[in-house]
Order: structure tokens, then sequence, then C-alpha cells
């Protein structure tokens, strides 16, 4: 009679990991992805500079992140993740403290990358990565409650940030951030460790617990595939988290409220990030995706048309839900996409053309305000963008549902 061996339990230290960087990622992410925000119109009153310069302060930001993340990644996977989460932690605080000095835009665009590339590069795919490798199932719950966290940070971040720069300027407020970044992430880097058989764990497929199906696509085209579709879907995200608050300053409501507004639509996405990684372990990580693309595609133009506080902050959490699904579903699919020895890579890969995309849609809407005189522009290239999105992973997944059939 055979016996079979029921699974090891896993290890319970994978929460701890699961929410150390879910921290992590809120404080480096929320400085980062939009904290420049805030930032806009006070840098244009102290210097005078037009908002699409100072919006390439946050596009040379995520490029480093972008490149960093590739870069970075490869060193945790010869390294250790502590390792280099602690070089994140380092440079991130320092970074944020040199920037209170600064009073040129190149200044602020070398330190900027500086602290994207080594900085917050150190923390998104080696945390994002070791997260993964630290469940065998439920890798989607897991990944929502860890990119929940960088939700948090770019609500709260932000909302902070205006709240200090209206009390003690923006000088201080950068000051603050660099201390409280180095005070709260050294400590929690120290935490993170390499899973215990220090190998990447078998993955769930389209539900949870399920065996990870193949891919009957070459591991090279699944990356470019994502990788195109996400330099859209983050240039249709971007928009919105870099130019709401000026949006809504533009209103006549002051820098404050303004904030509160970002930070209810962040809330809200920490919900939306959860839901959809369940959601990617019950029905696949590119429906999920589809399902996230679309309700920011059709929403994030409907912004130009509130004028009230109260209407932003209703229509902030709704929106806010749904789009937040979309980072979520694609870390998802990166996973049940790629082969688990090229996994690091491809995510590095396709997380360099998120921020990206990321960074272009910040830009030009600050470039096409500069032209136009208002956002109109802007957002109408962000719904776009989400158009062409949609049709590239809507593709993707019609030609993977035609390959596994013709094998079937």
């Amino acid at each position: 009679m055979a016996v079979f061996e029921s699974p090891a339990p896993e290890p319970v230290y994978r929460w701890v990991i699961v929410t150390v960087s879910a921290i992590m990622l809120a404080f480096g992410m929320g400085v980062m992805v939009n904290g420049i925000s805030v930032f806009l119109i006070p840098l244009n009153e102290e210097f005078g500079w037009q908002r699409g310069a100072v919006s390439l302060i946050n596009f040379s930001g995520v490029i480093g992140l972008a490149l960093g993340g590739i870069v970075m990644g490869r060193l945790a996977d010869r390294t250790s993740t502590r390792r280099v989460s602690l070089l994140g932690a380092s440079v991130l605080g320092s970074c944020m403290l040199a920037a209170a000095w600064a009073d040129a835009l190149w200044q602020f665009y070398v330190l900027f990358f500086v602290a994207g590339f080594l900085g917050a590069g150190s923390l998104f795919t080696p945390l994002v990565a070791c997260v993964g490798n630290w469940f065998k199932s439920g890798a989607g719950l897991a990944l929502g409650i860890a990119s929940a966290g960088q939700a948090l940070g770019q609500g709260g971040v932000p909302f902070a940030s205006a709240i200090l720069i209206g009390a003690v300027g923006w000088r201080d407020t950068l000051i603050t951030l660099g201390v409280v970044t180095l005070a709260v992430l050294i400590p929690l880097a120290m935490l993170i460790r390499q899973p215990p058989d220090n190998e990447a764990v078998a993955l769930s497929g389209d539900g949870d617990g399920a065996a990870e199906t193949a891919v009957p696509l070459p591991h090279n085209v699944v990356v470019a595939w994502l990788s195109i579709a996400v330099v859209f879907c983050c240039t249709c995200m971007s928009v919105p988290l870099m130019h709401l608050v000026p949006l809504i300053q533009d209103r006549g409501i002051p820098l404050e409220d303004a904030s509160s507004v970002m930070l209810v639509m962040l809330i809200s996405a920490i919900l939306g990030r959860l839901a959809f990684g369940k959601l990617a372990d019950v029905i696949g990580g590119v429906q999920a995706y589809m399902a996230a693309s679309c309700w920011q595609t059709v929403l994030v133009f409907t912004f130009l048309q509130f004028h009230s506080l109260d209407a932003f902050y209703v229509f902030a959490a709704i929106y806010g839900f749904g789009y937040a699904g979309v980072m979520t579903g694609i870390l998802v699919c990166v996973r049940i996409l790629t082969p688990v020895s090229k996994r690091a890579s491809a995510l590095g890969i396709v997380i360099l053309f998120a921020w990206v995309g990321h960074g272009v849609g910040g830009y030009q809407g600050g470039v096409f305000f500069d032209l136009t005189g208002d956002y109109t522009v802007a957002y109408a290239n962000a719904a776009l963008a989400g158009v062409i999105n949609l049709v590239i992973v809507g593709a993707l997944f019609i030609t993977i549902q035609r390959r596994r059939a013709a094998l079937c």
C-alpha cells in the first residue's frame, strides 16, 4: 500500500516577512512613487519652476527605481534580501535629507534618481520576490497584503507631508521624511530572512493551492508582452497619483484637504489590493489584472468632473478600490506566467517598464498642464493609455487560452 506523506506546514514567519515588507514598501514607495506630488506647488511658488519641470523630479526617481529594481534584484539573489534592503533604507533616507538643502532642479533630479536606483530599487523588487518565495499557496493574497502597504504609503506619505509643509515648510518636511525613513526602515530590514530552504517554492496556478499550469508561450514572449502592457497601464495609473492633489488645489481647495483626498483613495486601495489578490487566487492573475485595468480606465477621466471636496472624497474611494488591483495583478501574472528559475529577473524587467510608464504618465501630466492651462488632455491621455493596455492584455489572455486548447 502506498503511503502518502502530508505536506510540511508552511512556516509562521512568512507572515512576519509579509508584514515587514508591507511597512517598508509603505515608506519607500510612498516617498518615491508620488510623494513629490504635494511639493509641486510649493516648489513652483518658491522657485517659479513649472509643473512639468517639477514632475520630472518624480520621473527621475521612478526611472532610477526601474533600473535599480533589475540590478538590486539580482544582487539580492546573489547575496541576501536583508543586505540589499538595508542598503536601500540607508540610501533612501540619506537622499531625502540631502534634498532638503537642494536649490536647483538638477540637484533634485540627481538625488531622486539615486534614491530610486539604490534606495527604493533595493526595496521593491527584492522584497516582493522574497514575499513570494515564502509561499507555496495563496501567493496572490500575500502579494496583495504586501502591495497594500505600498498603497498605504502612497496615501499616507503625501498626506503627512502636506501637513508638515503647512507647519514647517518643504525643507523641514524633507528632513523629517529622511529621519523617519532611517529610523523605521533600518530596524525592519534586520527582520528580513530568506525562506528556510533558500529556494523559490512551488506556486499556485489559477486557483489557491492548485498546481502551476504550464504556459504555452516562451518565457521571453510572456515577459515582452507584459512589459509592453504595463507601460500603458502605469501611464494611466500615474496621472491621478501625481496630479490629483494639484487638480484639487486648482479648484480652490487647500493643500491639506486636497492631500486628504489622496489618503482616502489609497486607504480604499488597501482593501482593493487585498480583494484583487484573493480574486487572482480564485479566477487567475490575468483575469484579475484585466478587471482592475478596466476599472481604472473607465473611471480615470471622471476626476475632471468634480469641483467639491465631498465629491472628490466619494469618487476617490470608488476609483481607489479598483485601480489598486492593477499592481497586484501584475505581480501575480509574473508569478504564474514565468518559470521559477527565471521569475526574479522577469519581475525586474516587467517592473522596470511599469515604472517607466509611471514616470511618463506623471511627466506628461505636468507638460500638458503647462501647455494648455488645465488637466483635460493629461487625463484624456491616461484613459487612452488604459484602453491600449486592455487591448494588449486581452490579446495575451486569448492567445494563452487558444494555445492551451490546441494542446489538449
